[in-house]
């Protein structure tokens, strides 16, 4: 059991942070600068997490003073038992809260709550690559299915057997980028692909990138600097599609400021009917775009602590494989190995997920020195 005194100094020194905050959010000042406001409402319910879970280590920690206390001054026999039987519920709930509250004082990724823009890219083997890009689309679309999120498609182009050479959509919900951050990286599979005629089994791989969407606050754009374009959407749709130019096209010239370097970015969106929607979203995708770029320098900062984020620092990293002549799936930052490749493929991928965070939040408490 950890020190409860250092523990409990660490808590106390944060009801009088809470108190500032909970002041300082309902100044009108504050609430009229919307970056600022937003960081403090997250911080306010970080910290009130944190002071209920200090309410209740408090009261079990005099609930056990107490019971220890009638364990030795108690002469009746049945008294003494519930005595000691309450001493022995606050020992056992003890280092459970203890380690939860370790885990409330670790800062948080500050990108956790928010939605997420997921791409899915065909790698190396062509149109099996595709193949399989499209699967693992429908894998996150029925993960995402059973959180309760919402998934729009912003664009996609399809591979010539099927599936797709890229999709792109954006995740909403509760939570979603602290969630699927650690799905970015390379995916690879083996298995006979539908346009093998031997029965070889093959390998081939497809790309997931999984950015934090940003705020509107979050990225400066001239939005008078980007240079659109209208076009008519293609794929299914009936009469409508090729009559009306509801795609959208986006160019903006952008300085890196990492590398003083002017890229021109590139977006389309052909997501609705309604090109005004379709240009809410491609900005929305020029934000995020502009966003990940710029906070790539701290994502890589992190990846250099941690192994099991070394996905979100290095794309290019070889995540996971799934294998299906043997049926299973490992993942490769943490051992992970399960011979449920069917369900897992069909969206059961929350078990990977929960044993990836238990992995990351240990290196997280290791580097906290809590």
């Amino acid at each position: 059991m950890a020190d409860n005194n250092t523990l409990l100094e660490k808590l106390d020194g944060l009801v009088s942070r809470f108190e500032e905050v909970s002041t300082l959010i309902t100044d009108p000042n504050v609430i009229g600068d919307q970056s600022r406001y937003v960081k403090l409402t997250k911080e306010y319910k970080d910290l009130n997490n944190i002071l209920k879970a200090r309410e209740m280590y408090m009261s079990l920690l005099s609930g056990l003073k107490e019971a220890k206390q009638l364990m030795h001054s108690e002469s009746d026999p049945e008294m003494r038992e519930m005595a000691r039987e309450e001493a022995e519920r606050c020992e056992k709930q003890l280092p459970e809260l203890e380690e939860k509250i370790k885990l409330l004082l670790v800062p948080a990724d500050p990108q956790d709550d928010r939605n997420a823009i997921l791409e899915i890219r065909g790698g190396t083997g062509g149109d099996e690559a595709a193949i399989f890009a499209g699967d693992l689309f429908r894998m996150y679309a029925k993960y995402c299915e059973s959180k309760g999120w919402k998934l729009d498609i912003s664009s996609f182009s399809e591979g010539a057997s099927g599936g797709y050479k890229e999709i792109i959509c954006s995740v909403s919900g509760e939570k979603v980028y602290g969630t699927l951050k650690y799905e970015s990286g390379v995916h690879r599979v083996q298995r006979v692909p539908a346009t093998e005629t031997q029965g070889r089994v093959h390998t081939s791989a497809a790309s997931v990138a999984v950015l934090p969407e940003a705020e509107p606050f979050d990225v400066e754009i001239n939005e008078g600097e980007i240079k659109w374009d209208t076009f008519r959407s293609g794929g299914a749709g009936g009469q409508n599609v090729n009559k009306v130019e509801s795609g959208v096209r986006l160019r903006y010239n952008w300085k890196n400021p990492n590398t003083g370097v002017v890229e021109e970015i590139l977006i389309e969106c052909t997501e609705t009917r309604d090109q005004p929607k379709n240009k809410e979203r491609a900005l929305s995708r020029l934000r995020t775009f502009i966003y990940d770029k710029e906070h790539q320098k701290y994502i890589d900062d992190i990846a250099s602590k941690r192994k099991t984020m070394v996905s979100t620092g290095d794309r290019s990293a070889k995540i996971r494989t799934y294998n299906y002549p043997q049926g299973r799936i490992t993942d490769h930052r943490i051992n992970y190995t399960i011979y449920n490749l069917a369900a897992f493929m069909d969206g059961d991928i929350q078990d990977c997920i929960d044993h990836l965070i238990v992995a990351e939040n240990a290196e997280r408490l290791k580097e906290s020195e809590l």
